[in-house]
């Protein structure tokens, strides 16, 4: 999740923090109830993610202790959990002083790989939020072009291992020159990690981002110009939080279709942030004048598969807190997945205006996939008015199956806390926050229309027995993927 609207995806008063969710506010299910926040960085609360023993223990907070299975909290110890390895112990191997995972009962439906498995002939889309962004500018081409990343290798060994066709990478800090993108092709996706097979993208498109655009005026009403919530997108520098697209098949690039830059009010039935005591509007005529609807960008990007053409939706819109009562954020995130609802209509959309000057969304009955890190859940977490159901209960998406995963499901029960408030289903959370404050959430997704079918959809959450469940460290998000047949329109 990252900035503010603009806060770290936030949107603070632009809000584009597209990672975050550590600290929420006390927004339930829809229900606005969030609490005013001092400050909008994105970071603030945020789980790491360094991949050592320390922040496996963290991320799961209570480990069985003894194979009879006993936690820490008094609860009966989850089939199939055992003590993670540490100090170069892997899953598997005996623990000084307690048990291995395998001693464990192993259960095959929670250990199997789903991601290994694949139709013949199916397309593999997926979106992935790497939380690969850093706090100042040029630090990540740095890191990148070293070849030692830790982080990057391991987000670069999930993705060899689930290969997904076509992918949105979410939270890629954008230089000028797109060389971050470049690097972690050449340095690390075309590179073995861990014994996976390389994996290249030849066709790539890494969209401007508004986050840490200026805006020129006070959006956050703090009496100061010129800071990261000041942006039309959270950020400290232009291109932080960016998102990216990469294909094995070739991308349409003469027809690439952004929406950066339209304005919010410009989104029939727009819902702009208020005081609920006065029912003033938060923003002054100035701002909505120029204040950019998305925190980041909206993408169409037509990719020619082997099966025909397929239009790629992107987005990542802010997460709905890191504000105050106006709820500036979760209007704000509700809107954004509003516009790509709206995009898939034509009648909707027919007086929207791209950055390219090109009128109208998407032709009717075009085949098409929605993806990205949409920091919102169904029914859990800090959104207004349950902005997903714009996109689940639209007439021309396919909403099921789910994707899912064993990891999720296990996390939820070990990690508990607010995660046994939540009504989701826990096997269906994409992204691993704070359990104090939020817990595990679905927010990231990949939305086909009707004109395929799904033969596969998962998370890429391993089974805590599975030694590669470790890699999920390496960002709060997980994998996310739906692999699709075409199918004739009039089936």
């Amino acid at each position: 999740m990252p900035a503010p609207g603009p806060p770290r995806d936030p949107a603070a008063p632009a809000g584009d923090l597209a990672v975050v969710r550590g600290v929420r506010s006390g927004k339930l299910g829809g229900m606005n109830t969030k609490r005013p926040r001092s400050t909008n960085d994105p970071n603030r609360g945020r789980r790491r993610v360094e991949p050592d023993r320390r922040s496996f223990v963290l991320r799961y907070l209570v480990v069985p202790l003894l194979c009879g299975g006993v936690w820490l909290v008094g609860s009966p110890l989850p089939a199939g959990v055992g003590l993670p390895g540490g100090d170069g112990v892997p899953f598997g191997e005996r623990v000084s002083g307690g048990c291995s995972a395998g001693e464990v009962a192993q259960d095959p439906d929670v250990t199997e790989r789903p991601w290994t498995q694949r139709a013949a002939g199916s397309l593999r889309f997926a979106t992935f939020n790497m939380a690969l962004e850093r706090s100042a500018e040029g630090v990540l081409t740095t890191e990148l072009r070293s070849g030692e990343s830790v982080q990057a290798k391991r987000l670069a060994e999930i993705i060899q291992r689930v290969r997904p066709d076509v992918l949105l990478l979410n939270e890629i800090d954008r230089d000028a020159a797109g060389e971050n993108l470049e690097l972690f092709q050449r340095l690390y996706l075309q590179v073995s990690q861990n014994g996976q097979p390389p994996i290249e993208y030849e066709h790539r498109v890494f969209p401007a981002s508004n986050t840490g655009v200026p805006s020129g005026l006070d959006l956050n009403a703090n009496g100061k110009l010129g800071e990261a919530d000041d942006a039309f997108g959270y950020g400290k520098f232009p291109g932080q939080y960016a998102f990216a697209i990469v294909s094995r098949w070739p991308i349409e690039r003469g027809e690439v279709r952004t929406f950066q830059q339209f304005l919010w009010r410009d989104l029939p039935g727009a819902q702009w942030p208020v005081d609920p005591q006065t029912q003033v509007p938060y923003y002054s005529d100035a701002i909505r004048e120029i204040f950019r609807l998305s925190s980041k960008n909206h993408v169409i990007v037509p990719i020619q598969t082997p099966q025909g053409l397929v239009h790629f939706l992107a987005a990542h819109p802010t997460p709905p807190v890191f504000d105050g009562p106006e709820d500036r954020n979760g209007r704000r995130n509700h809107d954004e997945i509003k516009l790509l609802a709206a995009l898939l209509d034509p009648e909707q959309s027919r007086d929207f205006v791209d950055d390219q000057g090109r009128r109208g969304g998407l032709p009717a009955g075009s085949r098409f996939v929605v993806a990205g890190d949409l920091n919102a859940d169904p029914v859990d977490g800090d959104s207004t008015d349950r902005p997903m159901e714009q996109l689940l209960q639209h007439p021309e998406i396919q909403a099921q199956p789910i994707p899912s995963s064993a990891g999720g499901a296990v996390a939820s029960q070990v990690q508990g806390r607010v995660n046994l408030q939540h009504r989701g289903d826990p096997a269906h959370d994409t992204a691993d926050f704070n359990d104090q404050s939020v817990g595990n959430l679905r927010v990231d997704y990949v939305l086909p229309s009707k004109q395929f079918r799904v033969t596969a959809a998962g998370v890429f959450w391993p089974h805590p027995s599975l030694p590669e469940s470790e890699l999920v460290t390496a960002s709060d998000h997980r994998l996310v993927w739906v692999d699709l047949v075409w199918i004739d329109l009039q089936d």
